[in-house]
């Protein structure tokens, strides 16, 4: 990733890295936004995205079709007067021909536009594709939404329903940035031509060579991130809002952790730990990600600190989850210190808890393993239980208030509210978990509710029957805005067209 500073009068430099990646275009359908063109000037192949926006500084990414200096140009204004071009990295063969570049020196509360082109020489400079993106200033509230499990179980692309159109109206609400809490692609759900559903009616796929089989190799890995930007509401919302990404296991492969050893016939390579390492890599290069941990705290201002959680890199083993050693967990000792950390010395108003894995859901591995923090005991905590609890009684400890959890990864929404007067454990402050997703997905749910932490469920929208259809409806996003004068929070779980369902707001603390 190269670096560079903006403002409205000059360019002040850049420092040089690169992120990369994506399908090569031969392998996608022949369309003008992505054929490949050997000779010529470039294409840039599947638009531009931005990511880790926030304080004055944002990634900005695009793919080429082949080699070429990535160029961006700044400005205030739509029709780019005044605008400045900064020199972004080399779009090499050997990252696949994708970029990305971190501007500093925007302006939080004003849009800036951005406009990207591939320079390969000799005067061959590639048509400009545009977009923008907007940081809320300190004295502004906040609103951004979330999602995950993004065309899972079959179901992509489909042109009969206007394709993975929860992006559109995503995109209409106009947020500041959207957080994906993982399952960004099914890098395991290979996608058909057509599916066919218990009510007779036909999904239809666009289809790609790289979603023909389960992912194993690099190539594959990239090729599940190419397949989803084909979809133009998706490219039409990166453009327009900057995202903060998480993994899962679908990145990889279902229920995946550290050091497992596949049983599954599908694959050729069976380790799985060679299998994540090709799919981090494609994680970062084709998405717009600062190097560094998956997990990480964003600070918006006095309103709102996010700590994006990783849950699945330093995972322990699906078992029964029962055990009592503190020493495991999902996080691990180093994440878990850092969250603790983190959470005590805050002085936002809200603290929002990105976790990819539910807290008080359970989600089973099979008859005898579990996947989640949660296993069905109501008791006191057990298995990966013990480090949530370490967390939430540190933070009561501590007087630390506006603790909310956001997630996804269990295919319907939700909104659960945990208090010590029901739990098993009493030494924590009452707090809220908001589920939502899928996002062009067969939809699943719900699950059980695990007592420990003394959740009760305030809403649920789940389909009737497992792996309903994206046409079925029960496809889900949450929107959260925090006002600028009372400081309260507010919760909308809406559908698929952006129709609320549920919603409640929470006073500051």
């Amino acid at each position: 990733m190269t670096s560079g500073t903006w403002n409205r009068r000059r360019v002040l430099g850049t420092s040089a890295a690169v992120a990369a990646g994506a399908v090569t275009a031969s392998a996608l359908p022949a369309t003008p936004s992505v054929a490949f063109v050997p000779d010529g000037r470039p294409v840039l192949t599947h638009g531009v995205q931005s990511g880790d926006a926030f304080g004055a500084a944002a990634n900005i990414w695009t793919r080429a079709d082949r080699a070429g200096r990535m160029l961006v140009e700044l400005s205030d204004r739509p029709d780019f007067r005044h605008a400045r071009t900064l020199r972004g990295p080399v779009l090499a063969a050997g990252s696949d021909f994708t970029g990305s570049l971190r501007i500093h020196g925007l302006v939080p509360g004003r849009r800036t536009y951005y406009r990207v082109r591939a320079d390969a020489g000799h005067g061959r400079v590639s048509e400009p594709v545009s977009g923008s993106l907007r940081i809320p200033a300190r004295h502004e509230g906040v609103r951004f939404v979330w999602t995950g499990d993004i065309a899972g179980q079959g179901y992509g692309i489909n042109p009969d329903v206007g394709g993975m159109r929860i992006f559109r109206a995503m995109r209409d609400v106009r947020p500041d940035f959207f957080l994906c809490s993982g399952d960004t692609v099914y890098a395991d759900g290979p996608v058909p031509e057509t599916v066919a559903l218990p009510d007779g009616r036909v999904w239809r796929n666009v289809t790609t060579e790289a979603k023909s089989k389960v992912a194993e190799t690099l190539r594959e890995y990239r090729g599940q991130y190419a397949y989803n930007l084909l979809d133009a509401n998706l490219r039409a919302f990166t453009a327009e809002v900057p995202q903060l990404n998480q993994w899962d296991d679908h990145e990889v492969r279902n229920n995946w952790f550290p050091g497992q050893i596949l049983d599954d016939a599908r694959y050729t390579e069976k380790r799985v730990d060679v299998l994540a390492a090709r799919a981090r890599q494609a994680f970062y290069e084709w998405q717009p990600i600062s190097p560094g941990p998956v997990y990480r705290k964003v600070s918006y201002g006095p309103l709102l600190d996010l700590f994006k959680l990783d849950m699945r890199t330093f995972k322990d083993a699906n078992d029964g989850n029962t055990y009592a050693d503190r020493s495991r967990g999902l996080l691990g000792a180093q994440q878990r210190a850092w969250l603790t950390r983190e959470l005590l010395s805050s002085r936002a108003t809200w603290k929002v808890i990105a976790i990819d894995l539910p807290l008080g859901l359970v989600v089973p591995d099979g008859a005898a393993a579990q996947e989640g923090v949660a296993q069905g005991d109501p008791g006191a905590p057990l298995g990966r239980e013990l480090e949530f609890a370490s967390v939430l009684q540190a933070a009561h400890r501590h007087g630390v208030r506006g603790i909310v959890f956001l997630t996804a990864d269990v295919h319907y929404t939700a909104a659960h509210h945990y208090d010590p007067a029901r739990a098993a454990i009493q030494d924590f402050t009452p707090f809220w978990e908001f589920v939502s997703g899928p996002a062009n997905a067969g939809a699943f749910g719900p699950n059980a509710l695990d007592a420990t932490f003394g959740p009760q469920a305030a809403f649920v929208h789940a389909p009737p029957r497992a792996n309903a259809s994206p046409m079925e409806g029960f496809q889900h996003f949450g929107q959260v805005d925090i006002d600028p004068h009372t400081r309260a929070l507010t919760v909308r779980l809406r559908d698929l067209d952006g129709a609320v369902l549920w919603t409640t707001t929470l006073p500051a603390a």
